[in-house]
């Protein structure tokens, strides 16, 4: 195994939590850039606190956008009523930066990393994803199962041990008026049973300090880029530290890692590995990678077993993935990874005239 341990556990948490707000405000902000204007340069954080939120960052763009509103609709959509002051702060790019990326460098220096494994149909591990059904069946059980006393706000844990589930934790936002009793029985009944088939000899922990009322901005901070591991493969494999919400793709932060999945999805898939870690470097200002490798379970590296070319230059990677549409909204909530209809989880059938191609990126 590529994650050297047996025993693991990983957290999601729902669209809700005050951190992914501000990821779901920045990749919203993001979007409606890049439906006016597909060459939109957009680096945009967001902070809420209390009542309050704040927009900056830099955007360089020919869309007229009106930022607050994109923010304050989003908000709600996710269900919170209490009002926001909200504050926009935005300049344009730096001109020391847009001359690298303007000729097709990298947006800044990394290391990115992508890892796909077969133990499940979404290629990621069990517990990251049995993790994220449970965020996001909270939210479904909130918006459509009838359980109204649910709130947007929440989190959940998964504890596997050699390969079962051992501990499941969910910690969800709710109406004063309904016990913990009443939440735990529900939840049992309704979302973790469902999910993962029993709970006889399971430790399963509900709102463990007891109450979970206040939630959102109302309890806590949020900011972007803060729930990297979450977004990522749960800290079971490395992580170049950099954030993706708010990015447009020529931050490789972004694409680099987008790719390095699509592509250690595409050596699992084509039966090279059973399990696949692609690691890719840059330079800011440079469009070559200074570094690509791909290992296997064994911690082999398979590159020259590739059975097509793979170019990491950050133009090609935003157009073979497609990256200048706005489609980054839905990936951030409960993961950028495993879900349908993102171009980086395509599995490209490999016509038989590029069986013979070797990996390739050019220094």
């Amino acid at each position: 195994m590529l994650y050297k341990t047996n025993t693991y556990t990983v957290e999601s948490v729902t669209s809700g939590h005050p951190d992914k707000v501000c990821d779901q405000i920045s990749d919203a902000i993001l979007d409606a850039c890049l439906e006016q204007d597909p060459y939109s340069r957009v680096a945009v954080e967001t902070f809420g606190s209390h009542g309050l939120l704040v927009i900056g960052g830099e955007v360089t763009t020919k869309a007229n956008v009106d930022y607050e509103r994109v923010a304050r609709d989003l908000y709600h959509s996710i269900g919170y009523t209490d009002r926001l002051k909200i504050i926009v702060y935005v300049a344009e790019q730096s001109g020391d930066i847009a001359q690298g990326v303007d000729i097709g460098g990298a947006g800044d220096q990394g290391i990115m990393y992508g890892y796909a494994t077969d133990e499940t149909p979404e290629y990621l591990p069990k517990g990251v994803v049995l993790v994220h059904n449970l965020t996001k069946g909270l939210e479904y059980l909130r918006r459509k199962g009838g359980v109204s006393w649910l709130r947007p706000d929440g989190k959940a844990q998964v504890t596997i041990m050699d390969g079962e589930v051992a501990t499941i934790l969910v910690s969800c936002q709710h109406a004063q008026e309904v016990s913990q009793e009443e939440i735990r029985e529900i939840l049992i009944d309704r979302l973790i049973t469902p999910l993962v088939g029993f709970v006889k000899g399971l430790e399963i922990l509900v709102n463990p300090t007891g109450s979970f009322v206040k939630g959102g901005f109302t309890a806590d901070a949020g900011l972007t880029g803060r729930k990297i591991i979450v977004d990522t493969y749960g800290g079971l494999v490395p992580h170049g530290g950099g954030a993706f919400s708010g990015k447009d793709c020529t931050k490789v932060d972004r694409s680099a890692a987008y790719m390095s999945r699509f592509v250690a999805k595409q050596f699992v898939a084509e039966g090279l590995a059973k399990e696949c870690l692609v690691s890719v470097a840059y330079a800011i200002g440079r469009a070559e990678p200074v570094m690509v490798e791909a290992i296997n379970e064994r911690g082999e590296n398979i590159l020259d077993q590739a059975k097509q070319a793979y170019d990491f230059r950050p133009q090609a990677i935003i157009e073979r993935l497609g990256l200048r549409r706005p489609i980054f909204r839905k990936t951030a909530a409960y993961g950028h990874f495993g879900k349908k209809g993102l171009p980086w989880e395509e599995i490209v059938v490999v016509p038989e005239k590029e069986k013979e191609k070797a990996f390739s990126f050019s220094f």
